[in-house]
């Protein structure tokens, strides 16, 4: 459809027109008989950045902040089509609204590094089986800061309305004009801001799944806005997208077919029991930890030294946590950029790990001390093809630790109900989900005996060296993680101890994977990296021996450990960069079978392996990748190529909508319909 050049006239005269109106507004009177609307604007623009300085830190970004502000102009407007003296009330009905999103993501932020989501909104039940979690940690008085912006309003109207001020204005307003006029002032600034933007800013808009990016280049409210659209796609997915999304996922598989490639670990383990242990939040740094010569994980580190441990793995969870980690191990797919497919997609189909040995005559269990709700688990580990899920329900809960059955009561019992598995026909693959080491890490009166303090020397009043031991991270959050991950460490040296006891490890392999980092926050690494014995505090960030902890040593701190033990096999290394969607890939290869859906890689087979994460970060051995940024660290000293940054942005990015594509249009399932028919 051709655009004439009488059309394009018509459009500029009507544009100038605006203008000329916006031109001719007689501001001094405006402002006068504006205060509220006003106050509204400006006290919604203050809150607004204060989040971000506390959050993504863009302090001074022009964007952002004029993305709000033509946001609350258009929503401003409207309400002079109501009565000045009313007007109030629509005033405080959107400054609740926006104050309550503040303290939303503020909080939410502060947890998951992250912003929340409408789409997210299903799994607040999750907080009542995690209250003292988001008490001690997710509650704090600077997330209620916002709380003064309704209160401002009510003293401020209050104040108007003793003075006669609503009585006094509405003889010199034009409703319908000052509509028009503050409607169009709210466009003018909205078109200012578009055209600030990139094309590659608005690109990453329409796609949403770096939330924090979004934030820093469009403002809080238009996120949200854009984030409710994003939230309803998924509903209207059958009618909008679907034909582009499986052209796509046809042309992606077409050219990336991963063939099967033989390696020394083909077929290994085919036929074996399988024995998968999900180690919650035990990230690596526990176990390259010590105090006294004594290891806070002894058992994980014995293990990995004797087993095929991959010592730079990384999870690659979104705002799911531990349910991404098992869905993205099943089927070396990616977490959604909206929700959580344990909640938001739990009826899709998935090819998955336990789906592929059960066609191999295996038995497929699933055991937690949890809740069967907790995640949408008792529905969702059907899905992912698992014959039974053990919950809480199955167990004698007879110890409690944190969230629920304590892992040594809860190792006990799964080895005796794997005892009765084993004695069926055919090998079991059994997933055990550990529990205690969850946060808030605070019962450390039940997790034994583990000093997390300091010897020093010093001198005393006399001259004399003299030693004495200080607090170190006694009483931290971060002391208290590894007293936690001690304890989880010990329970697996009883599970070992057990299954071995029950003859189940002559034919078995163990599986052990982290399933994303403890969440502990980057301030606790310096009681860790800059603690000060003989003072007790933390270095001055002057002092010479401070070690700052930036943003990338914070993020390459977060991997989680990965291994594969049994009793036959010999112990080999792989320090290839590998996340999450490669443990499928890796473990199939050895068990026999073959997933044609996978994203990820056997590992064994790289050299040089592209690890996304669902923020559209990536990791290589080479390179981190900062996306809000636009930036990265280079790991090693070989020279990183312009070229080189450029193709792997492209593959995250389209390694995450090739995935998200697939669960959200559930493609997988139409796709094996359409080879039956064919």
């Amino acid at each position: 459809m051709s655009t004439s050049r009488g059309d394009i006239m018509k459009f500029k005269s009507k544009c100038k027109s605006i203008f000329n109106k916006i031109k001719n507004i007689n501001y001094k009177n405006y402002f006068k008989t504006s205060i509220l609307f006003m106050a509204f604007i400006i006290t919604n623009l203050i809150n607004s950045s204060i989040l971000r300085m506390m959050t993504v830190k863009n302090y001074f970004d022009f964007k952002p902040i004029l993305g709000d502000l033509a946001f609350l102009v258009i929503i401003g407007a409207f309400s002079y089509a109501i009565k000045a003296k009313k007007r109030f009330r629509y005033y405080f009905v959107w400054s609740i609204v926006f104050t309550a999103l503040c303290v939303i993501n503020s909080m939410y932020y502060n947890w998951f590094i992250s912003f929340s989501s409408v789409s997210l909104l299903a799994t607040l039940f999750q907080i009542a089986d995690v209250g003292d979690a988001v008490v001690s940690q997710v509650l704090r008085f600077v997330d209620f800061i916002y709380l003064w912006q309704p209160i401002f309003m009510i003293f401020l109207y209050r104040s108007l309305k003793r003075r006669g001020y609503f009585k006094e204005i509405t003889h010199k307003e034009s409703r319908k004009k000052r509509a028009f006029h503050t409607l169009a002032v709210g466009g003018a600034l909205f078109v200012i801001f578009i055209c600030s933007l990139t094309s590659l800013e608005i690109g990453r808009l329409s796609k949403q799944w770096n939330r924090d990016y979004i934030v820093q280049k469009f403002g809080l409210y238009i996120y949200h806005v854009n984030d409710l659209v994003k939230s309803l796609e998924p509903k209207f997915s059958t009618l909008f997208g679907y034909d582009k999304a499986y052209k796509n996922f046809r042309d992606y598989y077409k050219n990336n077919t991963a063939t099967r490639q033989e390696n020394k670990y083909t077929d290994i383990f085919k036929g074996k029991n399988v024995i998968t242990i999900h180690t919650e939040s035990m990230q690596s740094v526990a176990m390259n930890t010590s105090f006294y010569g004594q290891e806070v994980t002894p058992n994980l580190n014995r293990i990995a030294s004797e087993g095929i441990y991959f010592s730079n793995f990384y999870s690659q969870v979104s705002v799911g946590t531990s349910s991404d980690a098992e869905f993205t191990f099943n089927t070396s797919l990616l977490p959604v950029n909206n929700g959580t497919v344990f909640i938001s997609y739990f009826d899709r189909y998935y090819y998955t790990l336990p789906k592929m040995l059960k066609e191999q005559g295996y038995t497929t269990v699933s055991m937690h001390g949890n809740n069967g709700s907790f995640w949408n688990r008792s529905v969702m580990h059907k899905n992912l093809g698992y014959d039974k899920f053990y919950s809480k329900s199955d167990f004698d809960i007879d110890e409690e630790i944190g969230l629920g059955l304590s892992d040594k009561s809860f190792f006990r019992q799964a080895t005796e109900k794997l005892v009765e598995i084993d004695k069926k026909e055919g090998p079991f693959y059994a997933t055990l989900i550990m529990l205690t080491n969850h946060t808030p890490f605070d019962e450390v009166d039940k997790y034994g005996e583990f000093p997390v303090t300091m010897d020093y020397e010093t001198v005393d009043e006399n001259g004399n060296t003299i030693k004495a031991t200080a607090n170190y991270l006694e009483g931290t959050t971060l002391g208290n993680y590894f007293k936690s991950a001690h304890y989880a460490d010990s329970a697996i040296g009883e599970l070992m101890t057990r299954l071995d006891e029950a003859g189940l490890l002559d034919d078995t392999i163990l599986i052990f994977y982290g399933d994303h980092d403890a969440k502990i926050s980057k301030k606790e690494y310096n009681f860790m990296y800059n603690y000060d014995p003989v003072n007790d505090s933390i270095l001055d960030e002057d002092d010479p021996n401070y070690d700052e902890v930036d943003y990338y040593e914070y993020e390459l701190n977060r991997k989680v450990p990965f291994i594969i033990w049994s009793k036959d096999i010999e112990h080999e290394e792989i320090t290839t960069a590998m996340g999450m969607y490669d443990a499928l890939p890796t473990i199939s290869n050895m068990l026999g079978v073959y997933n044609k859906y996978q994203l990820g890689h056997d590992i064994i087979n790289q050299s040089d392996n592209l690890v996304p994460f669902p923020n559209g970060n990536w990791l290589t051995n080479k390179v981190y990748y900062n996306n809000s940024k636009e930036e990265y660290l280079p790991l090693t000293s070989e020279p990183i190529s312009e070229e080189y940054i450029s193709a792997n942005v492209e593959k995250a990015e389209e390694l995450l909508n090739i995935s998200d594509d697939i669960i959200v249009y559930d493609l997988i399932k139409n796709d094996l319909d359409k080879d039956e028919e064919e």
